[in-house]
């Protein structure tokens, strides 16, 4: 036999580890040629791995080839080989040749190469944990360990692309990368350039666009039914049969919630949001949703858990906001603050506390936390130059400027950081700075200010993150934030501003200065502590007992991974730090992104009026929750998710299970005789509640909601193999049997009850009355599928969970949020006000200055674009939606709209 291979070709390293494999079975050649050599005579393009066997016949597929190997060896086929084989083939490869594309030939890094493949790394490390093998068919390496292990290792073989947190995948691809066989096969072709090595193979493939549609899609994947030993269907039998019997007691309710020695104490809190916004839907994803999932999921674990949030008050956007709608910024705070709680109170949020920034305690654990670092040697003062708008009569907070970002160009980017590089700006630093209130341009002036000296704290915080990292759930957008500011360097960092509302500095010559935002609000958590409790220090002073997770998206996690912790570190006063830092990415709305002056997408204060339940709000958005990479809201998508995974999914499935009960038994649970596929169904569910576990513990909130759809389905495919309707008209035995089916899915019912807890509290509390489950069974989740409706017990009314969302129901809603509804609110006002002199009324000042904003942002965007000579079409799209823009802001200051004359034809 002789085996062609090519340096650089990435199904080379598979073959060449199986070949060593069948060393001594049978004479082999192992020839090196180039990648443009044609080695199979009937092939009309190069193609390398070739195995041309004693027969003449030649082998040119690389999973053919390994599988060869592997025969000669005395290896037996199985099915589950089969499947990894063929898992590999239609989902690792396309996932995998994009995400070594976008590293070796664009160039790209971070969650941008590891987004593509993160599925699929997940779905191998959860399979490896679930069968508890060091292989993935079992105790002793495979096929399919060779063929996944030489697709993997051009990617995984850098560290920083095999994420910390998938343990099992971690140990399987050590392992593996260990054997001489392999070590062998990657020297071979990759020739100590690693990944870089197929730079010229990967060149020659067309760039993987049409991966890019299915990436991003929300679509789960299907899994296949996992092979059962025997011992686990026991297992989860014997767990099934001691029902109630088998759980813990409920743990005692504490006012307030203190940490308890022993016990696992899990501090949450979810990011502060800005006072004065109202919340999109993407904010409410991004930190209150997600942290309420959570710390529900946590409760029904029995931990004993406190979860906090609350209004950040401080700041110029307070400032400016009170001067917009002629308040105090104490009567702006009272006035959001209000409607913050009204919305997370009508989205069902669990907070054991809400509260808010502007409080004394805020101001006295701050103010400690200041002394403390400047009489340890850790505050600087310097002179700052900053940007003063002569017109306002003020220096402008980094957030009110708005220019040209130094570093990528972008236009839109805000005096302290830049949204589309994330890289960190000094507001003088701005091209082209625009004063974000009246639009002039501002000056620069000279200030006196305290710094921060993170450079002086750097050590501290790397040693602390050396030892929290690993083993933790940080999010893997977290982990790469965090690692890219430290090796940038960090540099002083400025925490005073020149404002009136904030926490006023208590040092001399600074009496007219208040603290930047940015170093107090974070602050807030341990003052909303304080409020709720006298005890607070026993939470945040009490790193050694309390595990804290920080829900945020990514935009905050400087702040949260790395100026907090220099603080608390340098104020030496044992504070708890972060132990799970938990980010999500962007959700964007439709193909845009939320625009509350365009009145494009729905926001916290409107989606009650839609007439859908927030259970089903709830839901969607954790569906689409960011949580690798940007995902997007679509009506159309939110129709179709409520219809099939609720309606007729997850709602039917419970529905007929109840109703079996009540119509074929009285409303009695019937006797269950469990048969071996009764066993299994059992022992599948158990794995999946498991899987379930495993999810939520790594605070995969997404993927977790899966396994309950998982189970679902499962018991709909149950009954309708079963078919209990038609059993119960027959026989004893017929009779009996359907009395099985419906004993066993109403208890799947009753399980589903609880796992949607976390997601859809109000569904599952109405599930939990309709069956009466037992109290106990509602306020804790086991680890296994438990019988908690045992024979003989008696169920409520069962009536449907769901409704149908109607098409027009939903174009309507679309249009709605689309902006169109902005514009039409102005023409009836325009009908029903009193005319000015030009005979049109006029909107409010605040909606005109937001609209002119919107107009100059929309124009620098089609200067841009011609300036660069892009694409006609492009520029006539960007043009349009300028014009759309100048027509609602010609509408809201009453002047007429002008039509468009066109050109003459000659």
């Amino acid at each position: 036999m002789r085996l062609f291979v090519s340096e650089g070709a990435p199904g080379s390293l598979p073959v060449l580890a199986a070949a060593g494999r069948a060393q001594g079975r049978a004479e082999l050649l192992i020839s090196t040629v180039g990648p443009e050599e044609c080695v199979v005579p009937f092939l009309t393009r190069p193609k390398v791995p070739v195995l041309q066997l004693d027969s003449g016949n030649y082998l040119f597929s690389t999973s053919a080839i390994c599988r060869y190997f592997f025969l000669l060896s005395g290896w037996e086929q199985d099915d589950l080989t089969n499947q990894w084989l063929e898992w590999e083939a239609t989902e690792l490869q396309p996932a995998l040749s994009a995400a070594l594309y976008y590293l070796v030939v664009q160039g790209k890094k971070g969650e941008d190469v590891l987004g593509p493949v993160r599925r699929a790394l997940t779905h191998i490390d959860h399979s490896l944990s679930r069968r508890s093998c060091p292989f993935l068919a079992g105790e002793t390496e495979s096929l399919a360990d060779i063929v996944l292990w030489g697709a993997l290792y051009p990617l995984l073989q850098d560290p920083s692309y095999l994420p910390e947190e998938l343990g099992a995948l971690h140990s399987w691809f050590q392992t593996l990368s260990s054997q001489e066989p392999c070590q062998r096969a990657a020297e071979t072709v990759l020739k100590q350039q690693g990944v870089l090595a197929l730079r010229p193979y990967l060149q020659k493939q067309p760039q993987p666009s049409s991966l890019e549609g299915r990436l991003v899609s929300n679509e789960p994947e299907e899994e296949e039914l996992a092979t059962l030993s025997e011992e686990e269907i026991a297992v989860a039998v014997a767990a099934w049969e001691k029902g109630l019997e088998s759980l813990p007691p409920l743990r005692p309710q504490q006012n307030p919630v203190l940490p308890v020695a022993g016990e696992r104490n899990v501090l949450i809190t979810s990011a502060l949001p800005y006072v004065n916004n109202i919340p999109h839907l993407g904010n409410i994803i991004g930190c209150v949703l997600s942290a309420d999932v959570f710390a529900r999921y946590s409760r029904l674990r029995q931990w004993n858990t406190l979860y906090l949030c609350g209004t950040d008050e401080y700041g110029t956007a307070t400032e400016t906001k009170a001067m917009e709608e002629g308040l105090t910024p104490q009567e702006i705070c009272d006035k959001y603050h209000v409607i913050h709680a009204d919305i997370y109170r009508w989205f069902n949020i669990s907070f054991d506390f809400f509260g808010r920034t502007t409080t004394p305690q805020q101001t006295k654990i701050t103010q400690d936390i200041f002394q403390r670092l400047l009489a340890r040697g850790f505050v600087l003062q310097d002179t700052v130059e900053q940007l003063r708008c002569e017109h306002c009569a003020r220096f402008l907070a980094d957030r009110f400027v708005e220019g040209v970002c130094p570093f990528c160009g972008y236009e839109e980017a805000r005096g302290d950081q830049c949204d589309k590089c994330g890289k960190l700006i000094n507001a003088i630093e701005l091209k082209k700075p625009q004063c974000k209130v009246c639009r002039s341009c501002p000056v620069v002036k000279s200030s006196q200010h305290l710094f921060l000296d993170l450079p002086k704290l750097a050590a501290r915080v790397e040693e602390w993150l050396e030892k929290t990292l690993p083993g933790s759930d940080w999010t893997a957008n977290a982990r790469f934030i965090i690692r890219s500011w430290l090796r940038d360097g960090l540099k002083p960092r400025c925490i005073t501003r020149d404002l009136k509302w904030g926490t006023p500095v208590p040092l001399e010559g600074f009496e007219d200065k208040v603290f930047y935002v940015w170093f107090d609000a974070t602050i807030g958590y341990l003052s909303i502590t304080a409020n709720y409790t006298d005890q607070w220090e026993k939470w945040w002073k009490n790193p050694e007992q309390v595990n804290l997770y920080q829900f945020m998206a990514k935009d905050n996690v400087p702040f949260h991974g790395i100026v907090f912790p220099s603080s608390a570190l340098g104020a030496e006063d044992n504070y708890t730090l972060v132990s799970h830092l938990i980010a999500t990415e962007y959700l964007n709305y439709e193909d845009g992104k939320f625009s509350k002056s365009r009145g494009v997408g729905v926001f916290g204060d409107m989606a009650q009026d839609t007439g859908i339940p927030a259970d089903i709000w709830r839901f969607y958005l954790l569906y689409i929750r960011p949580e690798g990479q940007d995902s997007a809201f679509s009506w159309t998508d939110m129709l179709f998710k409520n219809n099939s995974e609720l309606l007729n999914n997850l709602g039917n499935f419970i529905n007929r299970a109840g109703m079996f009960v009540s119509k074929f038994f009285g409303g009695f649970v019937p006797e269950m005789v469990l048969t071996s596929d009764d066993q299994r169904l059992l022992t599948h569910i158990t794995l999946e509640l498991q899987h379930y576990h495993q999810l939520l513990e790594k605070v995969r909130i997404r993927d977790a909601l899966r396994s309950i759809l998982t189970i679902s389905r499962h018991g709909n495919q149950y009954i309708q193999v079963n078919e209990p309707w038609k059993r119960i008209k027959g026989g004893e035995a017929d009779r009996q049997r359907a009395g099985t089916v419906t004993g066993l899915a109403v208890n799947i019912a009753a399980l589903l009850s609880v796992m949607l807890q976390p997601y859809m509290p109000t569904v599952g509390a109405t599930i939990q009355a309709q069956l009466q489950l037992p109290p106990p069974a509602c306020s804790i989740l086991p680890t296994n599928f438990l019988c908690t409706l045992p024979a003989g017990h008696q169920i409520g009314t069962v009536s449907p969970l769901f409704q149908k969302l109607e098409n027009d129901q939903i174009e309507s809603l679309k249009q709605r949020f689309s902006g169109g509804q902005l514009e039409e609110s102005l023409a009836l006002k325009a009908k029903a006000s009193p005319k000015t002199a030009a005979g049109l009324t006029t909107a409010g000042p605040q909606q005109i200055q937001a609209l002119t904003e919107e107009v100059t942002k929309q124009g620098n965007i089609v200067r841009e674009l011609k300036a660069q000579k892009a694409d006609k079409n492009q520029i006539a799209a960007e043009v349009a939606k300028l014009l759309d823009l100048k027509k609602q802001l010609a509408l809201a200051e009453g002047k007429p709209l002008e039509t468009s004359k066109g050109k003459k034809k000659k």
